[in-house]
């Protein structure tokens, strides 16, 4: 999931005064509120679960993975790219795609790496889950699809993937939406302790740390609980029926799913090094590099990672033109749980 430090509510915080209302943000769905740009395209109000599976999916081999991906749009439209997080996968866009396909967007949305059916090419390739490691993967599926460039938008390892490919390579984003702001892992900051309330969000990083954990993700049955119950923390007001979940749980039978979540959060607090390959981005990374392109930030304020302060604790990390909107009555699986929301958000950041 997100930064601890960072995005997390101390106790007793709320989720900050300017929160928009579904309602009033769809019935106001155009970029008018822009600084300087076109007018967005209003997306249609869409009941979230309306769609409930992707066309056949699709492969590219791309840097050491062979990528799984659904794909959406119209072959020659601008490129949208799409990115999920932890416990999920691409169903958290399920219904998201078809809506920015209809604007004429050509809508990509890849398993990341030790999800679904992406795999790595060669059994030797370490399974690590460093946060450079994950954007890098996105690049080279940019490459091995030849798009130069490409409107990013996510949540949770999506919104991180995003931000740090429009922190150390923007010339390849177009516009970038940012679920939770900016999430860029301070890897320094994460060995500081946080105030109790805080600690107590992040009791899977904690388990994961430990034996218990590893044989719980090590075990798909257990894992498998264990993701569905993080999903009824994060979103308390998502009523996600069973067929709903077990389609998004396919993807956590990945057989290097356990290697690299467990690698990608034990290496965020410091517990393990990362792969010598990365150190370079990581070091640019640590310096919490500022994002300049045209960037949407969308904060759910039921998810209980949402910092305090409307957006206010990240603003100065964006210095392009920027909207930020913070959308009620949602948790932590924003565009599954408010399609129409992220999609529109998604037009909007392309006509900043």
């Amino acid at each position: 999931m997100i930064n601890r430090r960072t995005f997390s509510k101390a106790a007793g915080l709320g989720a900050g005064a300017a929160a928009v209302s579904l309602s009033g943000l769809q019935a106001n769905a155009s970029a008018s509120d822009a600084p300087g740009g076109a007018s967005a395209p209003a997306v249609p109000t869409l009941t979230p679960g309306t769609h409930t599976e992707f066309g056949t999916l699709k492969h590219v081999k791309a840097g050491v993975l062979d990528i799984g991906y659904a794909e959406a749009g119209p072959a020659h439209g601008p490129v949208v790219v799409l990115l999920h997080g932890w416990p999920y996968d691409i169903h958290s866009f399920v219904d998201v795609a078809p809506l920015l396909a209809d604007l004429g967007y050509r809508v990509l949305v890849p398993y990341l790496r030790g999800h679904g059916s992406t795999r790595f090419l060669s059994r030797h390739t370490p399974r690590t889950a460093e946060q450079s490691a994950i954007a890098l993967d996105i690049i080279a599926f940019m490459d091995a699809l030849k798009i130069e460039k490409a409107v990013l938008a996510g949540f949770d390892w999506g919104s991180r993937t995003a931000d740090i490919i429009a922190a150390l390579w923007p010339e390849r984003v177009k516009a970038l939406l940012s679920t939770s702001g900016y999430v860029i892992t301070d890897r320094k900051m994460q060995l500081e302790p946080a105030a109790p309330a805080v600690e107590h969000n992040w009791w899977y990083q904690w388990y994961f740390a430990t034996d218990r954990g590893r044989k719980t993700m090590e075990n798909v049955d257990q894992r498998i609980a264990l993701c569905r119950y993080v999903w009824t923390l994060v979103s308390p007001n998502w009523n996600f029926d069973d067929a709903t979940f077990a389609r998004t749980a396919e993807a956590f039978k990945n057989p290097d799913y356990a290697a690299i979540v467990l690698y990608n959060y034990r290496w965020r607090i410091g517990l393990i090094e990362g792969d010598r390959r990365y150190d370079r981005y990581e070091r640019k990374l640590a310096a919490q590099p500022t994002i300049g392109v045209p960037t949407v930030t969308l904060d759910p304020a039921l998810d209980p990672f949402t910092a305090p302060g409307d957006g206010s604790t990240y603003r100065s990390h964006f210095t392009g033109p920027y909207l930020h909107r913070t959308i009620a009555n949602i948790g932590h699986n924003l565009p599954q749980e408010a399609p129409t929301v992220f999609a529109q958000a998604v037009a909007d950041a392309d006509h900043l």
